[in-house]
């Protein structure tokens, strides 16, 4: 039997994008097993396990392989959650070549899939003589910046955390930016660098999106404008993938139960991803910022960072977050005539598909981004707030942005131009 092999994070927008890629093979070649690897990652994401067995049960073609839990060394550097991640993963080596080497019994691997942050397994596929695959499930623009850091390392020998922050950046296929509007994990050249080469020496790479709705940097892609030095491997783009998991349905029956009470298009839903984590002071003022806004939410806290310094962080269940402690004094109760807060998760397709929504407020995650587009006729997306140098935004900013979402009559929405070119 011939099977493909997937390897991913747990991190939720990750391992269901990695499902539907599944998924969709499967359906082109339902002679196929789909293996999915699930690399230990040190942070406290909110467990996956439901949304894997409800997988499993319905979808028997798909074997799950979890990787035990990894200790980093006493000598490891005390870095950014970012950081930790890579060299996490990079530790988890072993553990993919031993389950490629066990799989490999039973099956004829055709291809090893990776996203991103696992690309240095590519160089144990080779080893195998398993063709090897990138998965970039961020869509076209961040793929140019991907396959473009080797020659911009080339060309320079300063960090990207050391530009000055208005320094612009051109990257080819999408606007100029500053470097200050990079993530965090970004102006690490040293841990995406490695990751960045394994693309241009993979056998293919494969794109969450589709052309209409990134032309620009497909077409520099196309013209090999990211990698000049170089032949761009063969790229294929088979999005939108998008789809949403019921991981539990008490949390999804009291969102939906409470949005179809509200008026249309009337509520402003605010979600940040599975590592959306802010601090307690952050919290407070997002809170502070609703309240004042006067419009009615429906927003979604996860627990703060643990903080903790020994990185022995497990994939784990954290608790789910103690909404009295975590929010102004009286919040829930100043504002539960037009308000709902959920701790850890909400049914994120039901909910933007919900007529009650009018406005999202995300962390911008790829597949946010293409449920907003995809699924969504008449949701704005927030406008860019205002940070302070340190990250920080101020409930006078979340008030002031809230406003400006809800209340505009200038902000257009690009789905009906995308038409019937979206077929899921």
């Amino acid at each position: 039997m011939e099977a493909i092999v997937l390897y991913t994070t747990p991190a939720a927008g990750h391992l269901i994008s990695m499902v539907e890629l599944g998924k969709l093979i499967h359906t082109h070649q339902p002679s196929l097993t789909i293996h999915i690897l699930i690399a230990p990652v040190p942070y406290g994401a909110s467990s996956t396990a439901p949304y894997i067995a409800a997988v499993s049960s319905t979808t028997p073609y798909i074997t799950f392989h979890n990787h035990p839990t990894i200790t980093l060394p006493p000598n490891a550097s005390n870095s950014s959650i970012e950081s930790l991640i890579f060299e996490f993963i990079n530790l988890n080596n072993p553990n993919v070549h031993q389950s490629l080497l066990s799989i490999s019994k039973s099956f004829n691997i055709q291809a090893l899939i990776v996203d991103f942050f696992c690309s240095n397994a590519l160089s144990i596929a080779a080893k195998l003589n398993i063709p090897g695959y990138h998965f970039s499930t961020s869509g076209a623009a961040a793929l140019t910046y991907k396959l473009c850091l080797p020659t911009i390392q080339k060309n320079s020998t300063i960090n990207f955390k050391d530009l000055n922050k208005t320094q612009i950046l051109n990257v080819p296929g999408v606007p100029p930016f500053q470097s200050s509007d990079l993530p965090k994990i970004l102006l690490n050249n040293e841990c995406f660098l490695d990751c960045s080469i394994t693309l241009t020496n993979s056998a293919g790479i494969i794109v969450n999106t589709f052309e209409l709705l990134e032309p620009r940097a497909i077409q520099a892609i196309a013209d090999g404008l990211c990698v000049p030095d170089n032949p761009t491997p063969p790229v294929y783009y088979i999005g939108p993938l998008s789809r949403g998991h019921n991981e539990d349905e008490a949390v999804a029956q009291e969102c939906l139960t409470w949005l179809d009470s509200q008026p249309c298009q009337s509520v402003v839903y605010l979600c940040f991803g599975s590592l959306g984590l802010f601090s307690i002071e952050q919290l407070k003022e997002i809170a502070l910022g609703l309240e004042n806004s006067g419009y009615r939410f429906l927003w979604v806290v996860r627990n703060p960072p643990s903080g903790d310094e020994n990185h022995s962080l497990a994939v784990s269940t954290q608790p789910d977050p103690d909404l009295d402690s975590l929010l102004p004094e009286g919040f829930l109760g100043r504002t539960k005539e037009r308000g709902l807060v959920v701790r850890s998760w909400a049914p994120q397709v039901a909910v933007l598909n919900h007529n009650s929504i009018g406005g999202f407020v995300s962390h911008c995650g790829w597949n946010s981004v293409l449920k907003r587009v995809v699924l969504v006729e008449d949701v704005k997306i927030a406008l860019w707030m205002n940070e302070s140098k340190d990250g920080f935004v101020s409930a006078t900013e979340v008030e002031k942005r809230v406003r400006e979402l809800m209340d505009s009559e200038n902000i257009k929405t690009i789905t009906p131009l995308l038409g019937n070119e979206l077929l899921l």
